[in-house]
């Protein structure tokens, strides 16, 4: 784009800015977030430490960065699509060289006594730079396969590092954030039919490269009761949490799997399970529906909006709030395998919260300047 193109706008008048929020997005955030809140004091033992008052902290700090990036043209942040999605890959590469390991796996970078994912950070980096590469494109333009070279790279290129760490489900998720960008811009149908046939065919062949506990999840996936006290035992104890949850529950912070520790990851990855242990079915659909109102304001707010690239990026922001979404419940109610994904707003985690209320920045920068055309 050029010193005189089409990302140059005048700064905007900050107090009309702020007016002009989208406050049912923000409410809905809020409520989302406190049921996170709810759920983390009890798998706490009735405790705001260690995990409760460190998300509430973090959404507020995030919630700030939200309204600062709204009033902010969105220009501003188009200009800076290609550096993050830059550093974001830089991060990435370095994961191995000088990257932190855990359970098994080297996904962290450690900044000072702090750490974070930048595997994270590339799933908002990559909405920008292909919500910033096909803003200037007309779908048929977005068909020719050359110009698809440098999407399918934008995408290919984080996806690569990410499944060497390994993080085969973060890796699978960029992958489909990506390719669910580029769908919804426009590309043509036939690239995504041709490509998911291969990805099916493909999977028998990949299956001797995966990592030893990668095969053991998949087996257990289709066969829980093959490794109840092993592989499956994540999923096993989470069925068991959820299906005696019932449908009222058993009642604010008295969940017996998670009080009594026998829940693994219950703050996190499984903190979905312990919403269903104690408060129920009532409370299961109560969560989906919170999400599945955020998702409905998003895709509001995309039809609302004039420029290409505000609409990409806000249904780029609401397609990886879905996907996380889905495969964490699918995940710990036995209907996917176990990844390691955790669920929006409500799960525990720093750089994940962080990295969800910077894409909702971006989402509400696209409302508040939807007027504008780029």
């Amino acid at each position: 784009m050029t010193s005189t193109g089409v990302f140059h706008r005048p700064p905007p008048n900050i107090i009309d800015k702020l007016g002009a929020l989208n406050w049912l997005l923000l409410i809905a955030l809020c409520a989302v977030t406190a049921v996170g809140l709810a759920a983390l004091y009890s798998v706490a033992g009735g405790s705001w430490s260690p995990w409760a008052e460190r998300h509430a902290l973090r959404f507020l700090v995030g919630l700030a960065v939200l309204i600062a990036m709204a009033v902010v043209p969105l220009a501003f942040w188009m200009q800076l699509a290609y550096p993050a999605y830059a550093v974001a890959l830089g991060a990435l590469a370095l994961v191995p060289l000088v990257g932190t390991e855990a359970l098994g796996a080297r996904r962290w970078l450690p900044i000072g006594p702090l750490s974070f994912q930048p595997s994270e950070m590339m799933k908002v980096a990559l909405v920008m730079a292909l919500a910033r590469y096909c803003h200037g494109l007309t779908p048929g333009q977005l068909s020719n396969p050359l110009r698809l070279v440098i999407p399918a790279a934008m995408i290919a290129a984080p996806m690569l590092l990410i499944a060497r760490q390994p993080d085969l489900g973060t890796a699978l998720m960029i992958s489909m954030v990506g390719a669910g960008t580029l769908l919804i811009a426009g590309v043509h149908i036939a690239y995504f039919a041709v490509g998911g046939a291969a990805i099916a065919g493909g999977i028998p062949l990949a299956l001797p490269y995966l990592h030893d506990y990668q095969r053991r999840r998949i087996e257990v996936f289709l066969d829980p009761s093959a490794d109840p006290l092993g592989a499956g035992y994540h999923v096993t104890q989470s069925k068991i949490a959820m299906g005696s949850g019932g449908f009222g529950g058993k009642g604010y912070l008295a969940g017996t799997q998670s009080q009594l520790d026998f829940l693994p990851e219950k703050h996190t990855d499984f903190i979905f399970t312990t919403i269903g242990e104690e408060w129920g079915l009532i409370g299961a659909v109560v969560v989906l529906l919170l999400i599945g109102f955020v998702l409905a304001v998003l895709l509001g707010m995309a039809f609302a909006v004039s420029s290409r690239a505000g609409r990409l990026l806000i249904c780029g922001s609401a397609l990886t709030l879905f996907l996380h979404a889905a495969v964490n419940i699918g995940m710990v109610t036995g209907s996917l395998p176990v990844v390691g994904i955790p669920l929006p707003f409500i799960s525990y985690g720093g750089t994940s919260l962080t990295m969800l209320m910077i894409g909702m920045g971006l989402s509400m920068c696209a409302w508040v300047h939807r007027g504008e055309k780029m």
